[in-house]
């Protein structure tokens, strides 16, 4: 038995759709020796459970479900300043983390047995309001979209995102927001403002196509507001990671970023929906704060 060795499931990941798989992978892990299989009950719970196994001593948790789950895992091993590694098993609607690891399309019984090698290698976060983020803080037409797509049912995995920002390409007002590192420095109406720690944000998007978590900075995306035409542009553009070098689009890169708006914002914060603390959002990187489990090749 492999006690060094932990996985954590969210039955309610991909829209409730993995828990009829969670026996399969419970036993494909187990033929690996890891016999600590744990699953939440509610939501926030899997930050108690890493808690918990950091504390046992496991060096490497698997998290088996979407980028909401490994970004509350990898909060928890971050604040306990462990070495303990994340690795991730893909059940969730994005799965934007998993494809920045290379393990988006990994088996149960492959994700196993990376994570029993243990070889890991250390990777940035992006932090904002006392919360960590693995891949995207999004304000304005991507919080929207977030928020309207989790009242899709009919749809899964990345169709959800892109049926979601299609129909929010349409209505979305737009908002007043100045930055401090990128652009002018000047208040301006956007569309949406996103600041990436690695290339890829709901699942269909590589609106960070130059982004890399390893570089200590992240990568900040101003999108002025536009009208339909060019709105559509950019959303077929950012599908293939070519809409930077749209006139609507200011780009670069920043260790540190403060964002003012008119009010706190609604923000995206890896792929769930929360709320600022105040108008004034200050974000940054924290170079090699975290332990991860990549496919090889996957991060350089």
């Amino acid at each position: 038995m492999n006690n060094r060795v932990s996985a954590i499931a969210n039955p309610a990941a991909g829209r409730g759709k993995i828990r009829i798989s969670l026996p399969r992978i419970r036993e494909a892990f187990g033929r690996r020796g890891i016999a600590n299989f744990f699953e939440t009950t509610t939501a926030g719970e899997e930050a108690i459970l890493a808690q918990r196994a950091i504390a046992a001593g496991c060096r490497t948790i698997i998290a088996v479900g979407g980028d909401g789950t490994c970004s509350q895992i990898a909060n928890a091993i971050v604040d306990s300043q462990s070495d303990c590694a994340l690795a991730v098993l893909v059940a969730g609607t994005g799965n934007d983390f998993a494809k920045t690891v290379g393990v988006s399309h990994y088996t149960a019984e492959q994700i196993a047995e990376l994570a029993v090698r243990g070889q890991s290698t250390r990777i940035d976060v992006g932090s904002i309001d006392g919360r960590h983020f693995l891949n995207s803080c999004g304000f304005g037409f991507d919080a929207s979209v977030l928020d309207a797509s989790n009242r899709v049912k009919l749809l899964k995995g990345d169709a959800v995102y892109i049926y979601s920002a299609l129909k929010q390409l349409f209505t979305y007002k737009g908002l007043e927001v100045s930055a401090d590192r990128v652009g002018t420095g000047g208040t301006a109406r956007l569309l949406m403002v996103t600041v990436s720690n690695g290339k890829f944000l709901g699942g269909a998007f590589k609106i960070a196509p130059h982004a890399s978590v390893t570089d200590g900075e992240l990568d900040v995306c101003l999108i002025k507001n536009s009208g339909l035409l060019a709105r559509i542009r950019l959303f077929a553009g950012a599908l293939r990671g070519r809409h930077l070098g749209l006139s609507s689009v200011t780009s670069g890169n920043a260790k540190d970023l403060t964002l003012t708006f008119d009010e706190p914002p609604a923000m995206e914060l890896d792929g769930e929906l929360r709320v600022a603390r105040s108008r004034v959002v200050h974000l940054q990187c924290l170079p090699r704060a975290l332990s991860v489990i990549a496919a090889p090749g996957a991060i350089s």
